[in-house]
């Protein structure tokens, strides 16, 4: 018997991410996967397990008189905006894997679009669920470290030709968008979350060693200052041999110093801060496994059941439109500043 009030989400986009997005869907009592969309003939997407409709385009789904009510998209960067307005101008809600687009200009037609047909857009952060950034997120709303004097951001993992193969979209400049985008869009997200805005900013970037399996660059290094004070450096690579070196974010302050490490920041490193004890955190989801590759913290089960809360009126957004929107914004300015 169905349950009028289980949410009903299609996915877009049957690779690696889209299918994690469908399995928490699919597990997820309170959830129903309804369809699954992908140009990639069903029989080579490894998708069997589930026994719904398939189509081979966003359109002719979107034509179908299958019922839903949120959109999830999980397709190359480059698609996010289009496909997202698409999505909102059939009356769909809609979640966007990171990055929302690959522009501001594009971010901010989409939130138009769905302030227009009063739909929610829901971006996906989810290493925001991760208990260390929990736990540096509530000591910085409660000024535990008082004023933030710098903060120091360090990203090094391995993008070589095991993830760069010719038959991806990561590395196509109009697709990808970029290293920041693919890769570190994530820590640009906490930072902002956790600190707001920055400015005057000053980059340089190189392409040390994938001038044949990218259109843009490996490595940068990043400084700038925060609107709300102090200042920061961001330093990224994914020119290191063989495997993911770390993930780190360093905060010194006024009344103490924290370092957040592991390939995905995904463990305390370092606390010392006056008159204040370390709590135990709950352990961090393993990273996601792509083959010879790890990604981001494995918290895809809070954003569906966030999306959940969200369409129920239980909760509100963890990660809005306009967080999403400025995180590309912060991007945007960056290699324009390198430019």
């Amino acid at each position: 018997m169905n349950n009028p009030n289980k949410i009903k989400f299609a996915v877009v986009g049957c690779g690696h991410i889209g299918k994690r997005h469908a399995e928490m869907i699919y597990r997820n009592s309170d959830a129903e996967l309804v369809a699954l969309i992908d140009i990639k003939p069903k029989d080579l997407l490894n998708i069997g397990q589930y026994n719904i409709p398939f189509f081979g385009s966003l359109s002719s789904f979107l034509e179908s008189d299958i019922e839903t009510d949120v959109v999830t998209i999980a397709t190359p960067n480059g698609l996010h905006a289009s496909q997202a307005i698409e999505a909102l101008n059939a009356n769909n809600h809609v979640v966007i894997e990171k990055p929302l687009a690959l522009s501001k200009a594009d971010a901010e037609a989409v939130i138009f679009k769905a302030l227009n047909v009063s739909k929610q857009i829901f971006a996906v952060m989810q290493n925001r669920y991760s208990p260390p950034s929990v736990w540096i997120k509530d000591l910085i709303d409660k000024k535990a470290l008082g004023d933030i004097y710098s903060v120091h951001i360090n990203s090094f993992w391995n993008r070589d030709e095991r993830y760069y193969t010719e038959d991806s979209w990561h590395g196509d400049k109009e697709l990808d968008g970029g290293t920041l985008f693919t890769q570190f869009s994530h820590f640009v997200d906490i930072m902002y979350w956790l600190f707001g805005d920055i400015t005057n900013i000053k980059s340089a970037m190189k392409d040390f060693n994938h001038q044949q399996m990218t259109d843009f660059e490996d490595a940068g290094i990043i400084n700038f200052e925060f609107v709300n004070g102090g200042i920061g450096n961001f330093n990224f690579s994914t020119a290191v041999w063989n495997k993911n070196l770390e993930s780190s974010m360093t905060i010194i302050a006024e009344k103490g110093s924290v370092k957040i490490g592991g390939q995905y920041m995904n463990e305390v490193e370092y606390c010392h801060i006056e008159d204040y004890e370390m709590p135990t955190l709950e352990p961090t989801n393993p990273g996601n496994d792509y083959g010879a590759y790890k990604g981001s913290a494995q918290n895809h089960h809070y954003v569906i059941q966030n999306v959940i809360d969200v369409l129920h009126g239980k909760k509100s957004i963890t990660t809005n439109a306009l967080e999403g929107m400025k995180v590309v914004d912060i991007i945007e300015r960056i290699y324009q500043s390198a430019n």
